[in-house]
């Protein structure tokens, strides 16, 4: 690695994606923000992508936060802070620090330093959330009590020391192991595969994209590829919450349909459509919100962006996850439409059976009519 390459300027960015309610009342939340004396609230929009290419269905609100305080090895720096809030009930907290005239030995140091630093539970994450619910409260509908969590790291330049390429930095920056956080020098072929989701649109960007690290050069200081990995993020936490809730109303159905198909016929009758009544509703609710989630970043054309964000899907697996909760909808779909038909069924024998028993009786009266 060259003694020369020196970072000019840049930043080092950890978000923490947190999911908190089923739905964000954007606009209320905006509101309760900005009453807030200094609070200052913007919605996101791509800077680089047509409307007609790539956009937000529904632009997310950013919530600029007071600065805090963060020591990385031992040394106390200003954090910028934001919370951005999705209205599929998801906030992503992001604590920024610039960085400049750092060579790239210590720019790798210093990421890996803020890595550890805002590693699971750290103080800096709790104290950012109690600040934005305390405030953002009332606008969360059916807030959820524990909070399903995912994080994530951009290592940014902005500029080096000397005007690169990304075929330059490939050459001379190690980045797969900046991104791998490894203090040893890896294989030739870890190295390629971490290095394999690589995007550059002109000669002097890069985008380096892996599971929970990514590297940027972007000279143009653009914040759209950020963005873009970021609702990607935020779209596997959503399928990852609705993959588990759906693995426990599955549990407890098989139960609830045993429990609903014993006894007599009219009670287990009134079971069955009651149980198939709140199947029908979880259904719904839950595809609705799917939905919302899938469709939060519209894509129409096969733009650079497009490509980081499918590239980035594929790499989290959102795909796979959105097919298992499928295929679980599926399950409680198909269980549904039998215990719709069970029940339909026991009330046409219980018709058939009072329809026997009424002419049973007429016959039995006329016998014995004097």
């Amino acid at each position: 690695m060259p003694a020369t390459l020196h970072v000019k300027s840049g930043a080092l960015v950890s978000h923490r994606l947190l999911d908190v309610a089923n739905e964000i009342d954007l606009a209320h939340a905006e509101t309760l923000w900005i009453s807030h004396p200094g609070h200052q609230s913007r919605r996101t929009q791509l800077s680089t992508a047509g409307t007609n290419e790539l956009a937000f269905g529904v632009p997310p609100a950013l919530l600029v936060m007071p600065s805090m305080d963060i020591e990385l090895g031992g040394e106390p720096m200003r954090a910028e802070m934001t919370a951005r809030l999705y209205d599929f009930g998801a906030i992503v907290i992001a604590v920024r620090i610039p960085v400049s005239g750092l060579s790239w030995g210590d720019f790798s140091q210093r990421f890996n330093e803020l890595d550890r630093a805002t590693a699971n539970e750290a103080p800096i994450w709790r104290d950012a959330l109690r600040m934005v619910l305390d405030i953002i409260g009332p606008a969360l509908h059916r807030p959820l009590a524990k909070h399903l969590e995912e994080d994530y790291l951009f290592a940014i330049v902005h500029a080096f020391a000397e005007p690169m390429t990304a075929a330059q930095i490939r050459e001379q920056a190690h980045v797969p192991t900046l991104l791998s956080g490894e203090a040893r020098p890896l294989s030739s072929q870890q190295a390629a595969a971490i290095t394999e989701q690589a995007f550059s649109y002109f000669e002097d960007d890069l985008v380096v994209v892996t599971w929970d690290r990514a590297f940027l050069y972007e000279p143009r200081r653009d914040s759209d590829v950020v963005d873009i990995i970021e609702v990607a993020n935020a779209q596997l936490l959503e399928m990852r919450y609705y993959d588990e809730l759906l693995d426990e109303e599955l549990a407890a159905m098989y139960d609830l349909v045993a429990n609903a198909r014993g006894g007599l016929s009219l009670l287990a009758s009134r079971r069955a459509a009651r149980l198939a009544r709140r199947l029908y509703g979880l259904v719904a609710e839950v595809t609705e919100l799917t939905e919302r989630v899938e469709n939060s970043l519209q894509v129409t054309e096969d733009v650079y962006l497009a490509r980081v964000y499918g590239a980035a899907l594929e790499l989290f697996r959102v795909p796979r996850l959105s097919e298992a909760v499928d295929r679980k909808l599926a399950i409680i779909r198909d269980t549904y439409t039998a215990l719709y038909d069970e029940a339909s069924s026991r009330r046409a024998e219980l018709l058939e059976l009072a329809i026997v028993l009424l002419i049973v009786f007429e016959i039995v009266l006329a016998l014995f009519k004097p």
